[in-house]
């Protein structure tokens, strides 16, 4: 399957850029974060090509299984890192969210890859909806556990008064704060969308909008979160520390979502229940 062959190409590439942005983080090497972005973006391209040729080959939107799903997730983080860098231009979060997608595609590489036939719960117009929609929102939230996990390092090397190379490194405490307020702003709507599209394919295959299933269950613990820390920001004025701080406990729950209910808990949304 030549959406394999991209697939590969992709990893490689991947880990090529995480190496570089380490070694600029190392060595404040201006050109190591510039042939990072080319990496990257080479790689991000051949991922697309990976997908791209993978939906041809299939025939319907492939992210049915936990390969094409950590796969897709990768991808989507990728290209939230290249929008990103586009008006930030925060050169060590590169490090952060490649290190990230590349250990999706590890794993992915590692799990059956087969193009399998459609399972009939899945032959609906929502699926893609509520794949792109949710994809999106984790993949934006990821960029904001990435900067909640920036700003706790920044925060404790100011606090100790150590104003070395390390700190030059990062972005300021203001920077890191106003992305992550924005990953917010854009993710939740998105998490909403996620859900409302997921409940109308819900009652399309299983004749319910909603049913307490463990995965629907995890789902709206999220947006509880989620929820929260937007309202805080909103009316309490919550930053800082504290809005790092649930960043990453927002995230863990998106993880949770993600991969432990699938793989864990049983429910109609495990993938083996998904395999025709």
């Amino acid at each position: 399957m030549i959406n394999i062959y991209f697939f590969k190409l992709a990893s490689f590439l991947y880990c090529l850029a995480t190496l570089s942005y380490s070694a600029y983080i190392f060595f404040l090497k201006e050109g190591l974060s510039k042939v990072a972005t080319r990496l990257v973006t080479l790689g991000f391209a051949f991922h697309t090509l990976a997908f791209l040729t993978r939906l041809i080959e299939a025939g319907y939107t492939p992210v049915t299984n936990l390969h094409e799903s950590l796969s897709f997730f990768a991808w989507m983080i990728i290209g939230i890192l290249l929008i990103a860098n586009l008006k930030y231009k925060i050169k060590v979060l590169g490090a952060f969210l490649t290190s990230i997608a590349l250990i999706f595609m590890i794993f992915a590489f590692a799990l059956p890859k087969e193009i399998l036939p459609l399972a009939p719960v899945l032959r609906s117009v929502w699926h893609p909806f509520h794949v792109l929609f949710a994809f999106l929102g984790n993949a934006i939230f990821t960029l904001a556990f990435c900067c909640g996990v920036i700003y706790l390092i920044q925060e404790h090397q100011l606090k100790k008064k150590k104003m070395g190379a390390i700190v030059k490194r990062l972005p300021s405490l203001k920077v890191l704060d106003d992305l992550n307020y924005q990953a917010l702003k854009f993710g939740f709507p998105l998490l909403t969308l996620g859900i409302i599209t997921g409940a109308v394919w819900a009652e399309y295959a299983w004749g319910r909008y909603w049913g307490w299933d463990p995965k629907e269950t995890w789902s709206l613990i999220t947006w509880f979160l989620y929820a929260a820390m937007l309202h805080q920001r909103l009316t309490v004025g919550w930053r800082g520390r504290k809005a790092a701080i649930m960043a990453i406990v927002g995230f863990m729950s998106v993880l949770f979502t993600f991969l432990g209910v699938n793989l864990i808990l049983p429910g109609l949304h495990t993938y083996s229940q998904w395999e025709p």
